[in-house]
C-alpha cells in the first residue's frame, strides 16, 4: 500500500516567482480516472526557532500576514535557502526577527505544511543560552516581541490564539519534552 497509485501524464508550469512556483499536473487518479492537480513548489525550507530562557519563557513574535489578512503570534521563523544549512538559517531567523543570539541549539521537530498542495518542509530548533542584540527585520516584516511564559505560549496554541503551524507544532512538541522530561 505505500506504493505511488498516481500516474503523471504531462506537467505545465503556470507560475513562478523567487519564492514559489506552481505546477499543474495531469495525472490518472488512484481510481484510474483522469484529472489535474496543482503543486506548489517552495524554494526554501520554512526555519523556526523556539527560544527558551533559564526562567521558562519564550518569545513570540507578532506580525500581521498579508496572506490572512489577519494579526498572527507566532515562534520566530522564517526560509532558508535550499543550499543553506538549517541551523545557519535557524539563528539568521532568531537574530533578524528578536535580536537574540542563543549557545544551544537542539533540533526537535520536522513537518511537512499542507501537504496535500505543497511539498513545503519546516524544521524547528530549541535555541537555549540566549543572548540579547538588536533585531534586524527585513523590509517586509513590521514585529512586535513579547516574552511570555512557556505556559502562556501552550494556552495560547489550546485557545486558537496562536494558528501558525510551526508554531502550534513546536508549542505542542516542547510541551511533550517537558512532561517526559526531555527538556
Amino acid at each position: 500500500m505505500e506504493g505511488n497509485p498516481w500516474r503523471t501524464l504531462s506537467s505545465t508550469p503556470v507560475y513562478d516567482n523567487p519564492w514559489i512556483s506552481v505546477t499543474e499536473h495531469r495525472v490518472i487518479k488512484p481510481s484510474g480516472g483522469e484529472g489535474i492537480y496543482g503543486v506548489v513548489h517552495f524554494k526554501n525550507r520554512a526555519i523556526g526557532v523556539l527560544p527558551l530562557d533559564g526562567e521558562g519563557c519564550t518569545w513570540l513574535v507578532g506580525q500581521y500576514r498579508y496572506t490572512l489578512n489577519s494579526y498572527s503570534w507566532e515562534i520566530p521563523e522564517g526560509g532558508g535557502r535550499l543550499d543553506e544549512e538549517p541551523l545557519a538559517a535557524a539563528q539568521r531567523e532568531l537574530k533578524e526577527e528578536t535580536g537574540m543570539e542563543a549557545d544551544e541549539w537542539r533540533e526537535i521537530l520536522r513537518m511537512h505544511l499542507s501537504n496535500s498542495v505543497t511539498d513545503e518542509l519546516a524544521i524547528v530548533y530549541l535555541a537555549r543560552g540566549l543572548r540579547m542584540g538588536m533585531a534586524q527585520p527585513e523590509d517586509t516584516e513590521q514585529l512586535q516581541v513579547r516574552r511570555v511564559p512557556f505556559e502562556e505560549a501552550y494556552r495560547m496554541v489550546c485557545t486558537g490564539e496562536i494558528t501558525d503551524a510551526i508554531s502550534v507544532a513546536a508549542i505542542l512538541r516542547a510541551q511533550l519534552m517537558l512532561q517526559n522530561g526531555d527538556l
